[in-house]
């Protein structure tokens, strides 16, 4: 009977997830890059409003690739390639790499300081790049992630034409191997739960939320809400900033993009587990009640229909148990499809919810430790 009444409760949550007037499981918040823009080809589009700030630490196997894709946006674009101590040879990369070019970036390398106490690392190397700039707009770009031509021109012709004053774009993550496969898709679409894009884009709406790997915002209103250094310790800094902007009165948009794409690769689970952990904790505040919250929703959402199914002492569980894994399955499939994936890897969203969920308990257990974070031969503490 307990199976049966969970496999029920399951059932009508993925119903309410389905019709919820925001619809965080569809993908239709999409940024079109069209060789339509202002100028005609993309290549002509002037760019001498726009400043690009690469954080990087230890990305010479991904630099090149970036700097390639800004070759393809427009003419007097700016880059600064903030390289943050890196131990790999990061910065000859990019002038290697720029050096190659047929029309070379007009690129600056600068060399990164040391970290101060109660910074985040890309934080403190966006900061010093943003010391320098001088135009209009900023474009945070992380160092793996390649934009397909024409692509900040359209994020500046949205920026004006809508009025937002930050517009970030979600890469596509990298989906190539098993793994990558079972994990990288529900990624993004526990992001769109957590974080409905038409609420985000909603400006009468509170819910604030970007995609740090790409983000074109005005230089004045980031300076405005205090610069980097209101948000040095944050961990989503992200997210953190769209917040800020948000409470400012400035509207912000965020997205989905099949011309913005990360180079990263998650060979195995462990790369993947790596990037989860380091701020799934950060995400329920630190709060050891929300984190049993969690626990028993998602134990209920992806285990109770399973065990109905297998379990079940009756007809009434299997069917809330089968109706709760179509539900569940239709919500997925969406972003499944924009992954370009098989229609049967949404029968593997229960496998990878469990991941997740033991993942955010291990994030918990990281922290009570006094680990907050690990990210590239950085730890930061959790008094910190």
């Amino acid at each position: 009977m307990l199976v049966d009444v969970l496999a029920a409760a399951a059932l009508a949550a993925w119903l309410g997830v389905l019709l919820l007037p925001s619809a965080p499981w569809r993908t239709r918040e999409r940024l079109v890059v069209s060789a339509r823009l202002p100028g005609g080809d993309p290549d002509q589009v002037d760019l001498s409003n726009v400043t690009v700030l690469i954080p990087a630490r230890n990305e010479s196997a991904e630099i090149a690739a970036t700097l390639r894709g800004l070759t393809g946006q427009g003419k007097h674009l700016e880059v600064f390639v903030i390289d943050d101590q890196s131990d790999d040879g990061t910065a000859e990369s990019a002038r290697r790499a720029n050096a190659e070019f047929a029309e070379p970036l007009d690129l600056r390398l600068i060399d990164g300081r040391d970290l101060p106490p109660g910074w985040g690392g890309k934080l403190w190397a966006l900061d010093q790049g943003l010391a320098r700039v001088e135009r209009d707009f900023c474009l945070l770009l992380d160092a793996e992630i390649v934009l397909d031509a024409g692509v900040i021109g359209t994020l500046l012709r949205k920026a004006d034409k809508e009025n937002r004053a930050m517009v970030s774009v979600m890469a596509r993550l990298r989906c190539d191997n098993g793994w990558e496969k079972l994990l990288v898709p529900p990624f993004i679409f526990f992001f769109k739960l957590l974080y409905p894009f038409a609420k985000v884009n909603n400006p009468h709406r509170r819910t604030a939320a970007a995609a740090g790997g790409c983000i074109l915002i005005e230089t004045e209103v980031l300076r405005g809400i205090g610069g980097f250094a209101a948000i040095r310790d944050a961990l989503i800094d992200d997210c953190t900033l769209a917040a800020r902007v948000k409470q400012s009165g400035r509207s912000i948009w965020l997205g989905l993009s099949d011309s913005v794409t990360s180079g990263r690769a998650y060979p195995d689970l462990r790369s993947f587990r790596n990037m989860v952990t380091r701020t799934a904790f950060t995400q329920l505040r630190y709060s050891a009640v929300l984190l049993g919250v969690v626990v028993a929703v998602m134990a209920v959402v992806f285990i109770a229909p399973l065990l109905a199914l297998a379990a079940s002492s009756g007809p009434v569980g299997v069917a809330a148990g089968a109706g709760a894994y179509a539900a569940m399955s239709a919500a997925y499939w969406p972003t499944i499809r924009f992954y370009r994936l098989s229609a049967l890897w949404v029968f593997t969203l229960p496998v990878a919810g469990v991941l997740f969920l033991a993942m955010t308990v291990e994030s918990a257990l990281r922290y009570w430790r006094g680990v907050t974070a690990e990210w590239k031969g950085r730890t930061y503490d959790s008094g910190a």
